[in-house]
């Protein structure tokens, strides 16, 4: 018999090979089909007259079978067949339509679901690829209809046509018959009563079959009850995981460091600037946590420039001024190089020589051999790098912090990884990220940390004019470039591709596809495939995308010729990326030429300008990121976001964003909206969990309540003991199968 754990292949019509197609699509038990929802709905309730068909509409008709052919034509084979209705008739065709041969004979009643268009060849009406249903004989069967006289549910295609919206209807429909009275309810029938839910069963029968007279506005929007019981569920399972790993973490054994005078005092002596009121808070918020006897884990949020590197470097001071070793991770080493130095620098400041050491991978064999011994011996205070640091061969002496900067460019396994360095106790894990993060992304991706924000510039962070303008307009661009420079200031000029055509381009996975590019993007390929290499002839070509190589060579020797130009990307070596950037810090380059590796982290107070080329092939939080390179100084600064070529609606509304607005939480919220859950990161290695019907963006109330209900039944679980066994049963299934967390 047929249970919700049953492997796919095992179900009736499908078996080993439909199966295989199936787990691409992460399906692999029964429960897993039966949780492929619908994605629309169609009123095919009320069958209509031919007589009443009219040309442009969607409809539904029960008619008797005339009779049918296969045309085969030099193009295709067509499968034509004629219904009627007393005098009146419709014809039907399907194109590529072979496989129909033979199904239909005169005297059949079937039932049709279509668009109406107007037929050449008659004064009566055509469908083109309807929806059909051969209707059984025995009129007491047409309960079991699937197709017409209901709301018919429509999915998602699992393999082409093959196992498209018509199959997977047929299979759902006769596994929750086989399945009637057998669903396991999943949540405490006190639960379900107080939020006034359905049943498991009754709510999967409800979304695959809504009953007639459920509203569609609500069915379209998930919302009708059915629906936010299977959303509220999954939801619930993900914050009660959430909130039995915070609640098991305050149970460890971690470091309760002292706050004293000494501390302090050491804090003061590095201080460049008088702290915000924000960074006044966050610090509280940090501190407080790293007195307790329990690991910190808190999340640093901040718009660019709003300070989060000072706050971090405060919460180390504290742990070294308490005799511990702090570590920081970046995810580049151009970042960690740049983390590196400008710790060195602050920490001068002070009257105690601090140990610092640099670790990352491009590092020769001795030096890294040197810098793991000074670590495990305890031999440095602070201890800044990139992956390095969790590779097997470092350890710690005694690490009391870990700062991991820029989570979202980390898996979501690495920072647990630093955290789990052997050591007496766990250490405190502060993570920071410089994209400001919707709470409700928030709240699913790191909803097992504490929240600080930063919502607040510190002093001499000037305000960024920011313009759009077409390449048409190059030349003034330009003009401003050299004026840039004659005021002594220095520029970037971003472009998304590192060369002409090549496919292995790093840059551009942080590019979200043009709509006519989505089918490629979705099959791993990427957009720079198409791009032609662009002649060093032009400013104004529009057809390909201009490269950061090409347009080096091109401005140097026309348009901004006289300037240095320096030529940045991620295909140069480790070391060729410091010196230019250390150049460009230097001041012994006037304009860099570059590509989105400059998007974190780059500090260089004296460019006041930002030039990005094809602007519209960048997200919003990628070009809120690169503006955020420029306005570090005293001095005026601008944006400049020149378009090549037709610009998208969506593309128009992301820079229409960015003229607007230069508040990071508010261009994160529209980023959200405009890319969805799934893509606002670019990568599922943000720790996104695999949700199979919630959708963030759509349903935040319900997770702000499955929020809410989490806490509640953790700190006081409800319902009977079988209850409450089943609930922590699923928990363990749903937070290590379905959403591929693992425990900190």
């Amino acid at each position: 018999m047929v249970q919700l754990d049953t492997p796919v292949q095992f179900v009736k019509g499908i078996g080993p090979q439909i199966a295989k197609t199936l787990a691409e699509k992460r399906i692999a038990t029964v429960e897993d089909l039966l949780f492929h929802l619908p994605f629309r709905y169609e009123d095919r309730l009320n069958p209509r007259a031919l007589t009443d068909l009219k040309p442009g509409e969607m409809a539904s008709v029960i008619a008797e079978v005339r009779g049918s052919t296969l045309l085969r034509t030099r193009r295709m084979p067509i499968f034509e067949m004629t219904v009627g209705q007393g005098l009146s008739a419709m014809k039907c065709m399907w194109f590529h339509g072979t496989y129909l041969e033979g199904k239909f004979k005169a005297g059949q009643m079937v039932a049709l679901y279509g668009k109406v268009e107007p037929s050449r060849s008659t004064r009566n009406f055509k469908m083109i690829q309807p929806q059909f249903e051969i209707l059984p004989e025995n009129s007491e069967d047409e309960s079991h209809l699937l197709e017409v006289g209901r709301i018919t549910p429509v999915y998602e295609s699992l393999s082409g046509s093959r196992l498209a919206s018509r199959w997977i209807r047929r299979t759902i429909y006769n596994l929750l018959e086989e399945l009637r009275g057998q669903v396991a309810e999943t949540l405490p029938q006190p639960m379900l009563e107080r939020l006034g839910l359905p049943g498991r069963e009754e709510a999967l029968r409800a979304v695959h079959f809504p009953a007639a007279g459920t509203p569609m506005a609500q069915l379209q929007a998930s919302g009708t009850a059915a629906h936010r019981r299977l959303i509220f569920e999954e939801l619930f399972y993900l914050e009660c995981g959430l909130e039995l790993k915070r609640r098991r973490l305050q149970q460890r054994a971690g470091f309760a460091f002292e706050t004293n005078d000494k501390v302090r005092e050491a804090i003061r002596q590095v201080l460049p600037f008088h702290p915000t009121k924000a960074q006044k808070a966050a610090l509280g918020e940090i501190v407080d946590d790293m007195r307790k006897p329990s690991p910190m884990r808190r999340l640093l949020q901040g718009d660019v420039g709003s300070g989060k590197t000072i706050v971090a470097l405060q919460a180390m001071l504290v742990v070294i001024e308490n005799g511990y070793q702090a570590a920081l991770m970046a995810p580049t080493e151009i970042l960690a190089t740049q983390h590196y130095l400008a710790a060195k620098k602050l920490l001068e400041r002070s009257s105690r020589k601090y140990r610092i050491t640099l670790l990352t991978g491009s590092l020769d064999d001795a030096a890294k051999k040197l810098a793991r011994r000074r670590i495990f011996h305890g031999e440095t205070d602070l201890v800044i790098g990139t992956h390095a640091l969790i590779e097997e061969k470092v350890e710690f002496g005694n690490l009391g912090l870990v700062v991991v900067d820029e989570q979202h460019r980390f898996g979501v396994l690495q920072r647990f990884r630093l955290m789990k360095k052997p050591n007496a106790c766990e250490p405190d894990t502060l993570v920071m990220t410089a994209t400001p993060i919707p709470r409700t992304l928030a709240l699913s991706i790191y909803g097992d940390l504490d929240l600080s924000v930063l919502d607040e510039l510190p002093p001499g962070r000037t305000p960024v004019v920011t313009k759009q303008v077409s390449d048409e307009r190059a030349e003034d661009v330009w003009k401003l470039v050299r004026d840039e420079v004659k005021k002594g200031h220095q520029a970037y000029v971003v472009y998304p591709v590192i060369e002409g055509a090549r496919d292995d381009q790093p840059e551009l996975d942080f590019a979200p596809p043009e709509p006519e590019q989505e089918s490629e993007a979705k099959a791993g390929k990427k957009p720079a495939k198409k791009a032609a290499k662009t002649k060093p002839e032009s400013l104004f070509e529009k057809p390909s995308l201009k490269s950061a190589t090409d347009m080096h060579e091109l401005l140097r020797s026309t348009h901004l010729k006289g300037l240095r130009l320096g030529l940045l990307h991620g295909r140069m070596s480790s070391d060729d990326k410091e010196v230019t950037m250390r150049r460009f810090q230097r001041g012994e380059i006037d304009v860099l030429i570059a590509t989105t590796v400059i998007e974190v982290g780059v500090d260089v107070p004296n460019a006041s300008l930002m030039v990005i080329e094809h602007a519209e092939r960048f997200g919003l939080s990628q070009l809120h990121q690169l503006r955020g390179r420029v306005g570090r100084g005293a001095a005026k600064s601008y944006c400049i976001l020149m378009t090549g070529g037709k610009v998208s609606p969506a593309a128009e509304e992301r820079l229409a964003a960015m003229v607007r607005t230069q508040n990071g939480f508010e261009l994160a919220e529209l980023d959200l909206q405009l890319r969805g859950p799934g893509e606002f990161f670019g990568t599922r290695q943000a720790g996104l969990p695999d949700f199979r019907v919630a959708n963030l963006l759509r349903d935040r109330a319900l997770l702000e309540l499955a929020k809410e209900e989490s806490a509640r039944f953790v700190k006081s679980p409800e319902g009977s003991e079988v209850e409450r066994q089943r609930v922590r049963a699923r928990l363990k299934e749903a937070w290590q199968r379905r959403y591929g967390l693992v425990e900190a």
